[in-house]
């Protein structure tokens, strides 16, 4: 069957049926090309058509074109429905952009008619809640343009942003961001300790609930500190980056060193042994997270933070015999250094294992001063009535990485090399055979949940 019959032949019934039209909510589009290649033209004329034949849609789902500042027809039919709720920007390269970016610095990249495109797309999406901007190949969106496009959106509550140069998004974008309850900042080179510092004292920052700083490199470990005391209604915090933010020299240090009230779930991702783990496990024992449920530490090097957390028999998972990390540690191809899952939970595993080959207590048994018997009660790992639970599972079913990231919402791996879809076999018994069910394989789709990045 051709490329793109179903999306044509779901349009024809939606035109046709224009009752069942209004109660579509969500579109899935199949995954049409491999990874790398660019997504055609038809492709993306055929899916504004479905869309434009939704009136009430509010969802396009597991299907994120590039968006390279150049008009195509489904970023305008999406435009044009009022009730979208959740929308992923990728920002592409554009020639023309890339070619004044070697005669001028900027602001002034984008000209007009491209500024003014982006920014009108925003207009009708009164509803809009969730939206995600990430740069891919230097994408350009610069910074009047952010803060325009997000204050035209009343209704929005979680934003991602990730990968933009230091141009586009720095500390001063930071602080006009509207009012959020989700916030993840990613691999966005101008946003410094300083600016994060800042940005939690603003009364936009005030109700955030979940945030998410990865890949930010922040330098110094008052900024986390700063964050979680300014951020009262903060109950999620994720951290990921590769260097352990320090106290400054100078600084005194009073415990709990880092502190929030009323924090519930915590990811904390070191991946460079420093003072960070150390100085998180002292705040814990202090009493600065007398909320904190759910700790997930990938990068526990020395087992600290289990230490703290409620025992547990097994950490290791019955999969983990058959993920490609246990593969390349059969081979001796990975350091115990290495930020995965695996590696994570085959260390905790091995302290757990270790603890249970001491004695950690003895029971003497006498009975009028002569000894009976003695019991030698093995040792374990963790805080006996701790309300912490030692988290070592992924965000993605089945994935090594702790972490959701972009390549999990817009990889089609999966459905382009399917193993367990519909071949349409459920119509061989037709007397025609082949010539009348056969059709081309898809996978089961496993949806991804934007909030789960948050």
């Amino acid at each position: 069957m051709k490329s793109g019959v179903r999306l044509k032949l779901l349009r024809r019934t939606l035109r046709e049926r224009r009752a069942l039209a209004q109660h579509v909510r969500e579109i899935k589009v199949p995954r049409l090309q491999a990874d790398g290649e660019a997504i055609e033209a038809k492709t993306l004329d055929v899916v504004a058509s479905v869309v434009m034949a939704c009136p009430n849609l509010e969802k396009l789902i597991g299907f994120y074109p590039v968006y390279g500042h150049e008009f195509d027809r489904l970023t305008y039919a999406l435009s044009t429905r009022p009730n979208v709720r959740e929308h992923v920007w990728i920002i592409g390269e554009n020639p023309s952009i890339t070619e004044r970016s070697l005669k001028q610095l900027p602001p002034g990249l984008m000209d007009y008619e491209q500024a003014g495109s982006f920014l009108h797309y925003h207009d009708r999406w009164r509803s809009l809640s969730t939206l995600f901007l990430c740069s891919q190949n230097h994408g350009v969106l610069e910074r009047d343009v952010f803060v325009q496009s997000l204050n035209r959106l009343p209704s929005l509550q979680h934003l991602c942003i990730s990968n933009f140069d230091v141009d586009d998004f720095d500390d001063v974008t930071l602080q006009s961001l509207p009012p959020l309850q989700s916030l993840r900042l990613q691999d966005l080179e101008g946003v410094t300790f300083w600016g994060l510092s800042e940005f939690s004292r603003t009364r936009s920052a005030k109700g955030i609930r979940q945030l998410a700083l990865v890949n930010l490199d922040i330098t110094y470990l008052s900024a986390i500190s700063n964050i979680l005391l300014h951020l009262t209604s903060l109950q999620r915090f994720t951290l990921v980056q590769e260097s352990s933010p320090e106290v400054a020299a100078g600084d005194l240090v009073f415990q709990p060193v880092i502190a929030s009230q009323q924090l519930h779930y915590m990811h904390w991702d070191i991946l460079v042994p420093g003072s960070a783990n150390k100085n998180l496990a002292s705040s814990i024992r202090a009493g600065g997270f007398p909320s904190l449920r759910t700790l997930r530490t990938p990068s526990d090097h020395d087992g600290q933070l289990q230490m703290l957390c409620r025992p547990r028999a097994q950490v290791v998972l019955p999969s983990d015999k058959y993920s490609k990390a246990y593969r390349a540690s059969s081979e001796g191809s990975t350091s115990d250094t290495a930020r995965t899952l695996f590696t994570a939970r085959k260390l905790a595993q091995q302290r757990i294992e270790d603890a249970w080959n001491t004695v950690k207590f003895k029971v003497v048994i006498e009975e009028d001063g002569v000894l009976q018997e003695v019991f030698d009660i093995q040792g374990f790992i963790g805080t006996i009535g701790s309300r912490i639970s030692y988290y070592l599972d992924s965000d993605v079913p089945g994935s090594d990485n702790a972490l959701i990231d972009f390549p999990d919402l817009i990889s089609g791996a999966k459905e382009v090399t399917p193993r367990d879809g519909c071949t349409g076999m459920w119509n061989a018994s037709h007397h025609t055979g082949k010539k009348w069910w056969n059709h081309t394989e898809r996978c089961r789709y496993h949806p991804v949940d934007l909030h789960r990045f948050f």
